[in-house]
Parts: structure tokens; sequence; C-alpha cells
């Protein structure tokens, strides 16, 4: 006899309410868990996040709240943002005063401001204080990120940000944001301790018998004058500069002394 498959589980919807009233005031999703994403709301209203929600949230004690499944979702996160969309109307016909700004679903809320609450939200932004945590006031500090986060940070931002999808794409001179900016002592050492020794990613680090094949095979046949030659050239010869213990200069030096007994004979 085959076991029927069990669908997997993608999320739950979830509804937060006062303990001793049954009407509720926030409906939202999580593929994390329920009481985890509570956590997250009373932590966002603790650092000052301004939505109706969360100025209702501080009014109340966390002994007061309490967050309840209302469904689990199986199939896909579509499915999920389906199910947001139908909880939230449902409970508003019903007459709960949800705090939900939109009408829920996947992706961006849905709200746009008008050029009035924009004027608003930046004169009440204007010169107010931030929400600083440094050091190990910062939940994160301590902590670093792994390999497996950067790779998927990195490919997903792998191609942006090129070409005419820069900002910054053929501003060049004082047109340039960065024109004129020249980096402090200060953070020239600060930078270079940062990369030096173990500090540097590239630390202890050889090419492998492949890449030096690869490498090689890529410069076959370029003309081109060795490094040392390009140093005697750009630093004595362009300079009139004459070095002791350069073999260029030295060599220069006696084709010079032939040259000139020659004119003498």
């Amino acid at each position: 006899m085959i076991a029927a498959e069990v669908p997997e589980v993608v999320g739950v919807v979830y509804g937060i309410r006062l303990r001793l009233s049954a009407e509720f005031r926030y409906v939202g999703i999580t593929t994390k868990g329920a009481r985890r994403r509570f956590l997250q709301h009373l932590r966002n209203a603790r650092d000052g996040r301004k939505t109706p929600f969360y100025d209702w949230l501080r009014k109340h004690g966390r002994a007061e709240l309490v967050v309840d499944v209302l469904e689990t979702i199986t199939g896909d996160l579509a499915e999920l943002g389906k199910a947001e969309c139908l909880w939230i109307s449902q409970l508003r016909e019903a007459g709960h005063d949800l705090l939900n700004l939109s009408e829920g679903g996947l992706g961006p809320t849905g709200v746009v401001w008008t050029d009035a609450q924009r004027e608003a939200a930046r004169i009440r932004s204007t010169d107010r204080p931030g929400v600083s945590r440094p050091g190990d006031l910062n939940p994160f500090f301590g902590h670093s990120h792994t390999d497996e986060q950067r790779q998927t940070w990195s490919e997903s931002r792998r191609g942006t940000n090129v070409g005419p999808d820069n900002p910054n794409f053929g501003r060049f001179g004082p047109d340039h944001p960065s024109f004129g900016r020249v980096l402090s002592a200060e953070s020239r050492r600060l930078l270079s301790e940062g990369r030096t020794g173990p500090l540097n990613p590239n630390f202890g680090k050889t090419a492998s018998s492949e890449t030096r094949a690869l490498q090689s095979a890529a410069q076959k046949g370029v003309p081109k004058p060795s490094s040392v030659r390009s140093a005697h050239t750009r630093y004595h010869t362009n300079k009139g500069v004459v070095s002791p213990i350069c073999k260029f200069c030295r060599e220069s030096a006696v084709s010079d002394e032939n040259s000139s007994e020659s004119e003498k004979q």
C-alpha cells in the first residue's frame, strides 16, 4: 500500500488581538511560524516603527496580546498571499477594525502615498535623531554572515547597476558625486590594515595549476615587454634616473660606452 503524499506547508495566516477581546486588529502571513513573527512585530514596535499597527502595539503590554493561527496553507506562496487577502476581507466585513494598511497579498503593500503625505513625512523626519545601536548594542554585533549567505547576495546582485542602470552612468568630472573627494590619511590607514595579512581575503591563497594554465594560454603570443622592463622604462628612462642595481640601467650604460668608443675610432 502506497502512503498518500502529505502536502508541504508553506506558511500560516495569523491574527493578533487583545487577550480579552475576540476582535482581531491585525492579520499577516509568515513562513517562519506565527509566534516568531509576533516577536518580530514586538521588536519593531520597540524600535519605534511608525504605523497604526505598531502604535497600537506600543499601547499594550506583551501579556495583553495574543497571536492566533487562522489558517495553515499548503501549496505555494501565491496561495499564502491569496489566503491573507481573503481573511482581511472577511474580517473587515464581519466588523473587525483591522489596522492593516493594505488588502494583503505578496509583494509591495500597495499603499501609494500622496504628495502631501510625502511632504508631511519629510517634515516629521527632519532633524529627528535616528535609532543608533553601535557596537555591542547591535543584535548582530560579533556575528558574521555565512559563506552561503554571501554567495546568495552576490548572485542576486550580479549584473545590477551596470551600464545605463547605474545612477552615475556617463557622469564624469564635476558631474560625478565623488568628484574632488580625497580619503584622509586615517581612512587610508584603516583600509590598508583591514586588508593586510590574514584580513586579506586572498591571504595564503595561490592560483591552481588549471588557473595558471588558462592564464598562460590567454597571454600566449601577445607581444609585450616584461614587467621589469616596463618598470625600468617608466621609472628610470622616462625620468632620467640611473639606478646602480637595475640591470637595464647597467646594460644601457655599457651600450653608451661602446657607442662613445666607436665614435672616437
